[in-house]
């Protein structure tokens, strides 16, 4: 198992952390109550509003004399508008401590490559994922925060099973013991490039990210763990790699974040990268299609309110179709986790 980052925190910054945790937890009642609401209220799930914005209206103005929803509602927002400064808070205050920590493990076996001035694609400049304030690269060691006080102190603990468990999970779907080469595609602060690195240690690992601040962060997580990775500033569209060079290409819950013209091209790409023979694995959220209409507008309110500016154009994209028609032979795409959650689309370019 690969060592993790220490981030000791203060008293107050750790009960200011667990608290959210714990405020999620703790408005379970009020969701299944306001779930329960919302079954009734759509017990005749076809007749609703087939446009999802006139049937979030059409659900809001059903709901919104209850105390329950709007109670949740709140919770919901909150959490949304301040974990983020929450976490950073809790940062600040043991940023003396941590930063030289942090900054001793810029330097070791990992590499990394960034494009200072290079022009950011659309779809990234200027947006404020997850509700992120100032985006991904918000402030100075906003990786070290999004790694390890968001990602592992809060999303793992409210996530269903974990987070970490997942990822792993997903990185033993591709169809080979071993690789030679592998490339993760949008590898943020490292997480699932861990998992793969994990799973097949014999394997020289490849990451690409717009984010140079998580991208930071997975190099210390390489130097931690005293493994080679070789990091880089790069849309996962335009890798920059020779064609045929890596034997198995591989994101997770990437697409989500990428219009759908973008993730044609992430797929297009991650053909010519792969040398014949080589594999593909690209695991991302539940489909639309899969989703009858009350479940598609939880999905699309939650995805609204949590800051995902392209989630309904990429979860409403048929990746099966878009891999088929990138070149990838032999694709399945299937459900790989309780609740219908992450799709996982598996395939191979030809020999």
């Amino acid at each position: 198992m690969s060592k993790t980052i220490p981030m000791e925190l203060t008293q107050r910054g750790r009960a200011s952390v667990d608290f959210l945790a714990h405020l999620f937890r703790g408005s379970a009642d009020i969701r299944q109550r306001t779930r329960a609401m919302e079954d009734s209220l759509a017990a005749d799930v076809d007749s609703l509003p087939e446009d999802l914005d006139t049937r979030n209206a059409h659900m809001e103005e059903q709901l919104a004399p209850s105390t329950v929803f709007r109670c949740g509602e709140f919770v919901g927002e909150w959490h949304a508008r301040y974990h983020g400064r929450i976490a950073r808070e809790a940062f600040d205050e043991v940023r003396e401590q941590v930063v030289p920590e942090l900054s001793a493990l810029d330097t070791g076996p990992a590499t990394l490559e960034t494009a200072p001035g290079e022009e950011s694609p659309d779809y990234w400049a200027g947006v404020e994922f997850h509700r992120t304030a100032g985006g991904w690269d918000g402030s100075e060691f906003h990786g070290a925060i999004h790694g390890e006080l968001i990602h592992r102190k809060m999303v793992d603990a409210i996530f269903p099973g974990g987070i970490f468990r997942q990822r792993r999970m997903v990185a033993g779907l591709a169809p080979r013991d071993s690789y030679r080469r592998i490339l993760d595609m949008g590898c943020s602060t490292g997480h699932f490039t861990t998992a793969l690195a994990e799973t097949y240690p014999d394997a020289e690992m490849f990451g690409v990210d717009l984010s140079p601040r998580n991208l930071e962060h997975a190099r210390r997580q390489a130097n931690l763990n005293g493994r080679a990775w070789h990091l880089y500033q790069r849309p996962a569209e335009r890798s920059g790699f020779p064609d045929d060079y890596f034997d198995l290409v591989a994101s997770y819950i990437l697409l989500h974040e990428l219009p759908v013209d973008a993730i044609d091209s992430v797929f297009r790409e991650a053909w010519r990268v792969l040398e014949p023979g080589g594999d593909m694995l690209m695991s991302d959220v539940t489909r639309y299609a899969d989703l009858d209409k009350l479940a598609q507008w939880r999905a699309d309110r939650g995805a609204t309110y949590g800051g995902e500016p392209h989630w309904r154009a990429s979860a409403s994209a048929d990746l099966v179709a878009i891999a088929r028609e990138a070149g990838f032979v032999d694709v399945v795409g299937a459900y790989e986790g309780p609740g219908n959650y992450p799709y996982v689309v598996r395939g191979r370019k030809p020999q």
